[in-house]
């Protein structure tokens, strides 16, 4: 890991500051940092993904506990630093560029940097599967919310992730039903896993200082809860459709339903199936009301198309 004073000889070397068109604030608190790493617990066979590496700080910590460390950064000047600075270490891939090739979807050199790294392990059941993916990132504030919610749909899918954030995205992260900061990404969390914030972080332990709080927010995938979800486009889809209109009604809300989701009728028989009350607003719903809404909607869909 690397200090502040370290990070500032770095980038002086170089002849650049940090840039604010990146959203390029440094962890330099080493505590903190080290915190972020074990709260992964990273094992020798996982491969970590991390976005933003900067000039490798983190990356050299993750390196040392994981099999394959996939790093990205953005800005060419400190992915070329980072590449000096673990030249060292033969398993970390660093990809310069975005982590993102649109708002919905991965850049594709990260995903095969990570596909190539996840080999088939046995686990003690003897069944085969591919080794764990670990988002671990002080995440640029900018991507935070896009980068986690592709982790959670997939197709490249997070077993875990460990994040620094800004910490009104950790609050919406972690949100209850009816609350102020619950939203479509609390509600896709905690569909599929279980959020905790492990710590709030005041600007000081950044370098520069950013203008805001920030957070550690640590996110384990619960696979019973992702089993139960038979669609997870479709679940997207439908607390898209609600969340995009939250403080209207249930039944308001459902005259926006597009064809293929079934259109207004079918929702009205949806909620009294599920028995969620059309007045209610959709602040108001768990994830789990959204999962069940989403799985019948998706057979009654199904059996409209099935032949006769």
């Amino acid at each position: 890991m690397q200090t502040k004073r370290q990070i500032q000889q770095l980038l002086t070397s170089a002849g650049v500051v940090p840039n604010r068109k990146f959203g390029q604030h440094f962890l330099v608190d080493l505590n903190l940092l080290k915190l972020v790493v074990d709260s992964a617990q990273i094992g020798p066979d996982d491969v970590v993904l991390e976005v933003g590496c900067g000039t490798g700080s983190m990356t050299e910590a993750l390196a040392e506990r994981a099999g394959r460390v996939v790093a990205v950064e953005l800005d060419p000047t400190l992915a070329a630093i980072a590449r000096s600075q673990l030249a060292q270490a033969s398993n970390v891939v660093l990809v310069e560029g975005d982590a993102l090739s649109s708002k919905g979807s991965f850049n594709p050199a990260v995903i095969a940097a990570i596909e190539e790294g996840r080999p088939i392990r046995h686990d003690v059941s003897m069944s085969k599967k591919p080794s764990r993916l670990l988002l671990v990132s002080n995440l640029p504030y900018d991507v935070a919310s896009a980068v986690i919610a592709n982790l959670v749909n997939g197709p490249l899918v997070a077993d875990a992730m460990v994040v620094t954030v800004q910490k009104e995205v950790a609050q919406r992260m972690a949100a209850a039903p009816g609350s102020r900061d619950y939203g479509s990404l609390s509600i896709l969390l905690g569909a599929t896993g279980d959020v905790e914030i492990l710590r709030i972080l005041k600007p000081g332990v950044f370098w520069p200082p950013p203008q805001v709080d920030s957070a550690i927010v640590r996110f384990a995938r619960n696979d019973q809860k992702r089993n139960a979800i038979e669609d997870i486009a479709l679940l997207g889809e439908v607390v898209g459709l609600f969340m995009g209109h939250r403080r209207k009604m249930l039944r308001a809300c459902a005259k926006h339903a597009p064809a293929h989701l079934g259109g207004r009728d079918l929702w009205t028989e949806l909620f009294e199936q599920c028995d969620v009350e059309p007045t209610s607003r959709p602040e108001e719903l768990s994830p789990d009301q959204y999962i069940k809404l989403a799985n019948l909607c998706l057979r009654r869909l199904a059996n409209r198309r099935a032949p006769i």
